[in-house]
């Protein structure tokens, strides 16, 4: 898939995804969160850049962690996702967050401006994951850091089922590669090839709990990578795909709903001073 292609299937996907993302995936992505921000260890006083921010569920933790001196800076390509952040910003009064729209390949940033950059579940997104980290590792200042969380192996992650079941209804892959980062070193050797140092590389597992079907279906085809798509098909199509998508996870339901694998990585690294 082109590039530009790809990137403008995200944008439109993940804008209509937004009004879904967090009530499928707030709750299920917060221990994975919660183990990036551990691993980043951001310091009252930094100024942090908050790559694919979404809604804002990072950067608003970070935002608390690094007051009042602190500041943080989230990017997002979707517009929606930018728009609901800065509502929430607003309505709970937090002045040390920015919300701006902007493509993390190409950052609208100067050069040596942050203490540390942070991406949570964004880079298997983007055409080109090692020009996002060539770009955070240029606005970073020396002996900045950047710490990132993908998804790992695609047999260690119960929903994946959703790529081939959207992808055999439309003309193109949604998400070609998604799961290339988490495979392996991959995402370490990157880092080291963009040029960062004393790299070090993560990877845990947990379960995700969704409380129902309908909390399932939302998270995987509404809130999620493949919403564009799903979002074009008939009412047909729609229940036809949400049949074949519990289908694949029921190996997981039990009497509180289901409780789906997921594997992810965390690699942190240093710019040199």
């Amino acid at each position: 898939m082109k590039p530009d292609l790809q990137r403008r299937i995200q944008r439109y996907g993940w804008n209509r995804a937004a009004p879904y993302y967090e009530t499928g995936w707030q709750e299920q992505l917060r221990p994975a969160q919660e183990s990036l921000l551990a691993e980043a260890d951001p310091g009252p006083g930094e100024k942090i850049l908050d790559i694919s921010c979404g809604t804002g569920l990072v950067a608003f933790s970070v935002a608390e962690i690094v007051s009042p001196a602190g500041f943080v800076t989230g990017i997002d390509l979707s517009e929606a996702m930018i728009k609901k952040a800065r509502s929430v910003k607003d309505e709970k009064e937090i002045d040390n967050v920015l919300f701006r729209w902007m493509d993390a390949e190409d950052l609208d940033l100067v050069d040596n401006t942050f203490d540390g950059a942070i991406c949570s579940l964004g880079l298997m997104y983007f055409p080109n994951p090692d020009k996002a980290l060539k770009e955070m590792y240029r606005v970073l200042k020396p002996g900045g850091w950047a710490a990132t969380l993908v998804w790992g192996e695609r047999k260690n992650c119960g929903w994946a089922d959703i790529f081939p079941i959207t992808d055999q209804r439309v003309k193109s892959e949604v998400c070609p590669l998604f799961f290339q980062l988490g495979t392996g070193n991959t995402l370490l050797q990157i880092f080291k090839e963009v040029g960062f140092q004393n790299t070090t590389s993560s990877r845990f597992s947990y379960n995700l709990h969704f409380h129902n079907e309908k909390q399932a279906c939302t998270a995987a085809f509404l809130g999620g990578a493949v919403a564009l798509a799903y979002q074009k098909f008939d009412k047909n199509t729609r229940r036809e795909v949400d049949e074949e998508y519990l289908d694949s996870i029921k190996q997981y339901r039990n009497e509180e709903g289901y409780d789906v694998p997921g594997e992810f990585v965390i690699v942190k690294g240093e710019k040199p001073d």
